[in-house]
């Protein structure tokens, strides 16, 4: 016998296919140690519903989805950011604050200054917040620590999250975020003790599942990320970039010659940086909370994305300086104002394209059988709902590993 079975259900599987939403009306799920069993029409289940499974559920018709991915995140840190939030309203730039100390190096300091305790406890209200809106599964990057110890701090918290929380989290290492203030006058030296110190300490002790880098004009350079994703390689980790978000540094390009599975932001992003991603498969990780926040005007190229069939993912970028938003619902309704997905592409974008950007394709992201029981179950009629209600209660339950934990 199954453990659950879930009736009176519609189900978004969000398998590639002949119906939108790979939509199966009146269907139902069921469910064996943590994993889906069975899933399909409810006429054609194999024999009489109360012999089939432990425990029945009812969902009134409601609609079921795969768990949310959210898949670049940045919700382990110290402090805030709100001060600059208002100096950006004021009409000081982005770019500004973060020469004059301000930007990510603040977030260093107060993120250094925290315990692995206080660190795990701040981003659990952020990560409620995720859950409370259907995430299951998440990627938490360091980066605000830029040293081997608040990395290592910062990676453990976000792994006591996954301990305690009912999600599934991938950890991403972002030695590459900013330039920490003690080599503000040698680049190359903290590059080089990134690449040939932490990365190799961190892969070492599996804190850590892949690398990140801000290649950007105010980050750093394709020819210093080529360098450490070299590194990451060698080591056995995956690698994924933020690219092109401010300008185009050629970033994206730089990941697909590095197999990257994500290419993120991706604004500025070109006609070779598209075609690379495509004959890579790099995923492009569409983020338009920070779009949003710090009002930029030049939206993500999604038609040649389109065109070029780059898969497209959407995450929150949950962080304390240019998306502090913990609502992916929130994500999916931008997506489609302002990037002009279609609903059915920004729900594929946080279900399968999220599991594919993290390398869990074959675990999560779709509603098959043999995939873990990670789902979220909506009272609305319609999959579209989702990307369309900004502040609805939208979300009946949350099953993570065949389990209701909301």
């Amino acid at each position: 016998m199954w453990d659950t079975l879930w009736l009176d259900a519609n189900l978004a599987t969000m398998t590639p296919g002949a119906a939108p939403y790979g939509a199966v009306e009146r269907g139902a799920v069921g469910v064996k140690e943590g994993r889906i069993a069975w899933i399909g029409h409810a006429a054609d289940l194999p024999g009489d519903c109360d012999k089939l499974a432990h425990e029945i559920r009812r969902c009134g018709m409601a609609w079921i989805t795969p768990g949310f991915v959210d898949c670049h995140t940045h919700l382990v840190f110290g402090g805030d950011r709100a001060r600059e939030f208002e100096m950006r309203l004021q009409g000081v730039s982005y770019e500004e604050i973060a020469r004059a100390g301000g930007g990510i190096v603040s977030t260093v300091a107060a993120t250094r200054a925290a315990s692995v305790e206080e660190l795990t406890e701040s981003a659990s209200g952020r990560l409620a917040g995720l859950a409370r809106e259907g995430v299951t599964t998440l990627e938490i990057k360091s980066g605000y620590g830029l040293d081997l110890e608040t990395e290592l701090k910062m990676l453990e918290a976000a792994g006591a999250l996954a301990a305690c929380a009912n999600v599934r989290v991938k950890r991403t290492f972002l030695g590459l975020h900013a330039l920490p203030p003690e080599f503000k006058d040698d680049r190359a030296a903290y590059v080089q003790l990134v690449a040939d110190v932490m990365i190799p300490a961190i892969a070492a002790s599996g804190a850590a599942d892949a690398v990140d880098a801000f290649c950007e004009n105010i980050g750093f350079t394709a020819e210093e990320v080529d360098y450490v994703f070299s590194a990451a390689r060698q080591n056995g980790m995956e690698v994924k970039l933020h690219a092109e978000q401010l300008s185009n540094q050629h970033g994206a390009a730089l990941a697909a010659r590095h197999q990257a599975l994500s290419a993120d932001h991706l604004e500025y992003l070109d006609d070779s940086g598209i075609a690379a991603m495509a004959q890579a498969g790099t995923v492009a990780v569409l983020l338009p909370g920070a779009f949003y926040f710090l009002r930029e005007t030049q939206a993500p190229p999604i038609d040649k994305l389109r065109a070029a069939g780059v898969r497209m993912a959407v995450a929150s970028d949950c962080n304390p300086g240019t998306s502090p938003m913990t609502s992916p619902l929130a994500a999916l309704n931008m997506a489609c104002t302002l990037f002009r997905l279609t609903p059915e592409e920004a729900l594929a974008g946080i279900t399968r394209e999220g599991a594919r950007a993290l390398g869990l394709l074959d675990e999560i992201g779709t509603l098959e059988i043999g995939k873990a029981a990670d789902f979220a179950i909506w009272d609305i009629k319609h999959p579209a709902e989702l990307s369309y209600w900004l502040g609805a209660p939208l979300l009946r339950e949350r099953v993570f590993a065949g389990r209701t934990s909301s």
